[in-house]
């Protein structure tokens, strides 16, 4: 029993980091199956060429060889000079990549041979919706190229994400647990010495405050500052020697805002009692006091 909760942390760890690979796994199997073939591509593109010159009467000239210009980008050219109007394009484009879901959304730029203008542009996008602005224009003959633009949807589901978050989540609950547990303490002995501040208790070797039936739990660096300050009372404690007490004799470099934080955790913690000040001396450090009550 002692060994499996010694390896329980390991186990868990373990299981959870298991559950994160098979899931970045399955995304990556599930990206790379929605990925069409290149061949595929070039045959549709090749196939929407061939029909742009039937459009235009032009059953003898060959489409010329797809280039690909990056990883989304496909270009189309023709064996010569080709004219036709700008809806055949637009149509015959539309119904290629509906019928072999080569993508669902996409642009496409017909720019000319020479200057590489574009001529007539057309988007298809089901989020921005789609832009069709050429319509009805007639192309003379001439030297062009088409530029298909495939834009990549975005394939992730929020479902992987739950189920990343949920290993991860139970990890960070266990190890808060853990932590919380370890800064519990063994129940303070009724003989144990304690140190009276105010209407505290502090109990050094338990880092523990106690007052009436509340216990308050202090970290070690807590336990530190406040066994200073009450060595003090009244004086000022200056930063150095809090900084190096606390920290630097652990081979620990910190700044001044370290000591600001630690002393305004103690102030919360020791907000019950009225009495009790933390001075701040300017450019110095801190000064404890316990005032006195009127009666």
């Amino acid at each position: 029993m002692d060994n499996f909760a010694v390896m329980k942390p390991f186990i868990l760890f373990g299981s959870s980091m298991l559950v994160v690979v098979i899931l970045m796994a399955a995304v990556a199997f599930s990206n790379k199956k929605n990925e069409l073939p290149e061949k595929h591509a070039e045959i549709v593109l090749r196939d929407i060429g061939h029909q742009l010159l039937l459009s235009a009467k032009d059953a003898e000239s060959r489409v010329l060889p797809v280039k690909k210009l990056n990883s989304t980008t496909y270009q189309v050219s023709f064996q010569k000079n080709v004219g036709f109007i700008s809806d055949s394009l637009i149509n015959i484009v539309q119904r290629a990549f509906q019928k072999n879901v080569l993508a669902k959304e996409y642009i496409v730029n017909l720019r000319n041979c020479e200057q590489k203008e574009t001529v007539l542009a057309f988007e298809i996008n089901g989020k921005t919706g789609d832009l069709t602005p050429c319509r009805g224009r007639k192309l003379e003959l001439g030297c062009y190229v088409i530029e298909f633009d495939l834009l990549k949807e975005n394939t992730f589901n929020s479902l992987w994400l739950l189920l990343l978050i949920i290993p991860l989540g139970l990890a960070g609950l266990y190890m808060k647990d853990r932590f919380r547990k370890k800064e519990e303490k063994e129940p303070v002995a009724a003989d144990a010495e304690y140190i009276p501040i105010g209407n505290f208790q502090f109990y050094t070797g338990n880092n523990l405050l106690t007052t009436g039936h509340t216990t308050i739990t202090l970290s070690e660096k807590e336990t530190k500052a406040l066994k200073i300050f009450v060595e003090n009372i009244n004086q000022v404690v200056e930063r150095e020697k809090l900084m190096k007490e606390i920290w630097e004799e652990e081979g620990i470099v910190v700044i001044s805002r370290n000591v600001d934080v630690l002393v305004s955790k103690l102030r919360k913690k020791l907000s019950a009692d009225n009495s009790l000040k933390f001075i701040n001396v300017h450019g110095r450090g801190y000064k404890f006091i316990i005032e006195q009550q009127p009666v």
